[in-house]
């Protein structure tokens, strides 16, 4: 399948050494031309030592590394910049989410009907039955986005944003945080972006297995909600290129290829 998009992956990891490269291996399995960008955001653990090994081995095709742990949204930001493929898409460096769930979130783009595919863990997937708190605040957070961006979401702080490349690139993204997906949205509705939802699995994992995110985030994530929705950021194209990024003509896979994988 010579014209089939190339699918950029971006690992975002900071003290991931115990699943980074179980993360990478799910990732390499999946049926699909991938290109793997995975960023040691300033890791105190041997994670930086681990992507370089799995870069030298061929399972990474781009390395890179901040100083300083600076948050997963400057992580994400770096790993974009660095990413060449037709779409995007993030993977966290953690086993939450299933990689094999990138053949659907493809089909979409692939068919020319969306230029943005979130994968909702509302939408009647597997998951893994955890923390009612946080469901609850998952939900109230993708209200308030929804009722600001006039999109009709329901997992707006899903880890799984699939996003074609040219607009991707031409959204103006600055949190350094967990501000990243409020923020994201908040774009993609601002570029009129075409947004489709599919369900997935999810296995989250608990605090003692390594969970970051805490309640301190879900409070920022409020205000990061109204800011981004409030204050549109300027473009980095000239007024109208963000939907030509968007709607661009690429190679892509026949239906009939993607749905035989």
């Amino acid at each position: 399948m010579p014209d089939r998009l190339r699918l950029s992956v971006i690992i975002a990891a900071y003290n991931e050494e115990r699943t980074i490269g179980t993360v990478v291996e799910r990732v390499r399995t999946v049926p699909l031309d991938i290109e793997i960008v995975a960023v040691n955001d300033g890791s105190s653990d041997g994670t930086g030592a681990a992507i370089d090994r799995l870069k030298a081995e061929g399972q990474v095709d781009v390395a890179l590394h901040h100083p300083h742990n600076r948050g997963k949204g400057a992580a994400l930001r770096t790993g974009i910049a660095g990413a060449s493929g037709d779409v995007i898409v993030v993977q966290d460096a953690d086993l939450e989410y299933d990689p094999q769930e990138f053949v659907r979130l493809l089909l979409p783009i692939a068919r020319g009907q969306a230029d943005a595919v979130f994968g909702s863990r509302f939408l009647g997937g597997d998951h893994r039955v955890l923390y009612y708190w946080h469901s609850l605040g998952n939900k109230l957070l993708t209200l308030l986005s929804n009722m600001f961006s006039n999109l009709n979401l329901t997992d707006m702080e899903t880890g799984y944003k699939m996003v074609r490349a040219p607009l991707l690139k031409s959204l103006i993204l600055t949190s350094d945080r967990f501000g990243f997906e409020p923020e994201v949205t908040a774009r993609l509705a601002q570029a009129r972006a075409r947004v489709w939802e599919i369900g997935i699995s999810y296995s989250g994992r608990t605090y003692a297995e390594g969970k970051k995110i805490g309640w301190q985030d879900g409070a920022a994530a409020v205000w990061h909600v109204v800011r981004y929705n409030l204050f549109p950021g300027k473009p980095r194209l000239r007024p109208g290129d963000e939907r030509a990024a968007a709607t661009s003509p690429v190679a892509v896979p026949s239906r009939e290829e993607l749905e035989r994988i």
